[in-house]
């Protein structure tokens, strides 16, 4: 079983497995200045039918689902999050006021641990959610479907995101959650932030001479690492580096200490959430025989990467970013990693 997008909590087990898991419909205007009392009454209500029609559709997204979804015609003003991501974006646009429910997992921005919790990621509290009264249940494909289908069931508005390849898929992501809930300046704001810090980046690592070897080490039991599918892979790319599991057809998988040891990476990204975390397994990984000859291990170049703000994809992946080119080329990035 290959292993989901690292975890969005703290709990481990069987649980953190299964935590760690638009085109815009338009209508066709009429065009000239036709004047319907000129037609025939049968041609003036089909014309006026195809109009309303058309405006209709214009107010329709589609999530990730495929499934059309009707914009609300007034912001939404109780909103219930079911990912942690979910709740960093809306936060991140000005909405943490509106938001009602989140999930035990969503801590970060730190205003958001005061919101009423939902559940987890997989075990939402259906009855809680409905007591909310929301006006929109924004829920992200780490949520069981059946689930996600029995909330709409209860009457709710349902918008479902799913994860993306990689950073080129977190402006899409924001635009989306900017126009279901009727803050696309906002929106528009955050990405164009966003994108600034990723083209930073890009600016500083053109040219660069050589990528060094990367292996990503999640923290906790066994050396579970990303593959070529996940997110993080893109961004070991786009920092400048090369993942030494790129290979791997998966999100995350287990790898083999012999394995590490033949790809000898030039720098371990260690994810943890905490440093206490991070010096246990940077501890850990030294002691596992033949590890103590791995080029990062022996020169010094083990680095913490916050787990939380890389295993959720929302806005704080371009702080991931540029922490990564620091730390793989800090000549280009202008500071000390």
């Amino acid at each position: 079983m290959s292993r989901p997008e690292p975890r969005n909590g703290p709990k481990r087990a069987r649980v953190l497995v299964r935590e760690r898991r638009s085109r815009i419909a338009g209508g066709r205007p009429v065009h000239g200045d036709m004047d319907l009392r000129s037609l025939s009454p049968l041609m003036a209500g089909f014309l006026l039918a195809m109009t309303m029609g058309g405006a209709a559709a214009a107010q329709t997204i589609r999530d990730d689902l495929g499934r059309p979804f009707p914009l609300p015609a007034r912001p939404p003003g109780r909103i219930v999050s079911m990912a942690p991501n979910v709740t960093e974006i809306l936060f991140a646009l000005g909405l943490g006021d509106r938001v009602v429910g989140a999930t035990r997992f969503c801590d970060w921005p730190p205003e958001a641990r005061s919101v009423p919790r939902i559940g987890g990621l997989v075990d939402p509290n259906l009855e809680v959610i409905r007591s909310l009264d929301p006006d929109l249940v924004i829920a992200f494909r780490g949520n069981p479907l059946r689930l996600v289908e029995r909330v709409g069931k209860l009457g709710l508005p349902v918008f479902v995101l799913d994860i993306g390849d990689g950073l080129d898929a977190l402006a899409p992501l924001v635009e989306k959650i900017g126009r279901v809930t009727r803050a696309d300046s906002a929106a528009a704001g955050l990405v164009h932030s966003l994108r600034a810090g990723i083209v930073s980046v890009d600016a500083a690592l053109r040219g660069i001479g050589s990528r060094p070897k990367v292996f990503v080490l999640l923290y906790g039991q066994g050396l579970w690492t990303c593959g070529g599918e996940s997110y993080v892979d893109d961004i070991i790319a786009r920092a400048g580096g090369v993942n030494v599991a790129s290979a791997l057809p998966k999100k995350w998988a287990l790898y083999k200490r012999e394995k590490i040891i033949r790809d000898d990476p030039d720098v371990i990204f260690i994810l943890a959430r905490s440093d206490r975390d991070f010096e246990a397994g940077r501890d850990r990984l030294s002691r596992l025989p033949g590890l103590e000859a791995v080029r990062a291990v022996r020169t010094g170049r083990v680095h913490r990467i916050d787990e939380d703000a890389a295993s959720r994809f929302g806005p704080r992946l371009v702080e991931v970013l540029a922490r990564m080119a620091s730390l793989l080329h800090p000549e280009r990035m202008g500071r000390r990693p």
